[in-house]
């Protein structure tokens, strides 16, 4: 399958007075499984149908392989789409709703039968050409709809939150195995969740967006290490947000009086905002937690803190910390035979100044 771009260009789309789209701005690049990610209402689905013709925009352009295609018709624009509610025929065999979209192109029947089956075999599904899909598990009806897709060669393949209706597990697996089938077709894929970790696992790369407006596109690493907003920040993993009013602004050093807590300093970054208040973000994993009275590395940045709560989640316990008037999610490694901070009880907080953004308040 050939490899295409597919590009955004001010692309602005309203239901009346209700703005969705704004001012999107958007490069895929050819082969790239790229993830559009985001709350609901953000417009991540509806950009993705907007991408497959279902939704026409009012202002801007959008290319597939450098062609506008805004003007054209779903079925002209050679896109694939995997709906959430996977859209079988309950009443067709697996062979039959495979082919399905090359039955209405009137493909020869020799060609659909080595297309078909080619199909069927790289989803897994062989065996089961003659089932219905009400004799088919979830994750195996998830197969059938991306083999249906696939069939007809589409230069895109569209993927809107095909994951949703599975469980954990099966999600898991499936996510995947849906990485590994792009991987070895090369199809330019865009994927729509709204689930962060879906996003983090498959994506090349990824844009956030939050009510019409694309607030950072990256990697996934980027955007979790260095978010542009809180926005960001908050959505893509969990993140910190401890408040300041600024002291002291020097050529390397920031002073922040936190509520409850007093001075704390932190190297100033070039990107740090010219504001009279300024939140200092952070990660869970990125704060060290001890006891109050432990000798204090001199590396980290300390603080004072009372234990409120705990979770238990294999790998880690997440402490959720109070600190002056506001509260920090700590995550401490586990490992058998380590004692709990009992609820209630005092604590020190370090941050890595390394880990730190600023963001203005």
């Amino acid at each position: 399958m050939k490899k295409v771009p597919v590009q955004c260009r001010n692309i602005r789309l309203a239901y009346g007075s209700t703005e969705v789209l704004k001012d999107v701005n958007l490069d895929v690049e050819p082969g790239e499984f790229f993830a559009l990610l985001g709350p609901s209402g953000s417009g991540k689905s509806t950009l993705l149908r907007l991408i497959a013709g279902f939704n026409r925009h009012q202002q801007g352009q959008l290319l597939i392989d450098g062609q506008d295609v805004s003007a054209k018709a779903p079925w002209e624009r050679d896109v694939g789409m995997v709906f959430q509610s996977y859209a079988l025929w309950p009443h067709m065999t697996v062979w039959d709703n495979v082919a399905f979209g090359l039955v209405e192109r009137r493909v020869d029947k020799a060609t659909i039968k080595a297309k078909v089956g080619a199909a069927l075999e790289l989803v897994g599904l062989s065996a089961y050409a003659q089932r219905r899909p009400n004799q088919l598990s979830g994750g195996q009806q998830q197969r059938v709809a991306l083999a249906r897709t696939i069939v007809i060669e589409p230069k895109v393949l569209l993927l809107d939150e095909p994951l949703s209706n599975l469980d954990k597990t099966l999600r898991v697996q499936m996510r995947q195995e849906l990485l590994a089938m792009q991987r070895r077709l090369g199809l330019t894929t865009i994927f729509v969740t709204h689930d962060q970790e879906e996003a983090m696992t498959t994506a090349d790369r990824m844009a956030v967006l939050d009510k019409g407006v694309v607030q950072q596109v990256g990697a996934p690493a980027t955007l979790y290490d260095y978010p542009v907003n809180t926005f960001v920040a908050n959505f893509v993993g969990t993140m910190n947000l401890l408040a300041g009013k600024v002291r002291t602004r020097r050529a390397d050093l920031l002073t922040l009086d936190v509520e409850g807590v007093g001075e704390l300093q932190f190297p100033l970054q070039a990107e740090a905002p010219e504001a009279p208040q300024i939140q200092v973000s952070f990660r869970p994993h990125s704060l060290r937690i001890d006891v109050a009275d432990a000798v204090r590395d001199a590396r980290y940045v300390w603080m004072p803190g009372t234990v409120e709560a705990s979770e238990f989640l294999g790998e880690f316990t997440r402490y959720r910390v109070r600190v002056g008037a506001q509260n920090l999610a700590v995550d401490h490694p586990h490992h058998a035979g380590l004692s709990t901070f009992p609820l209630g009880g005092q604590v020190s907080l370090g941050i890595e100044p390394s880990q730190v953004r600023l963001f203005g308040a």
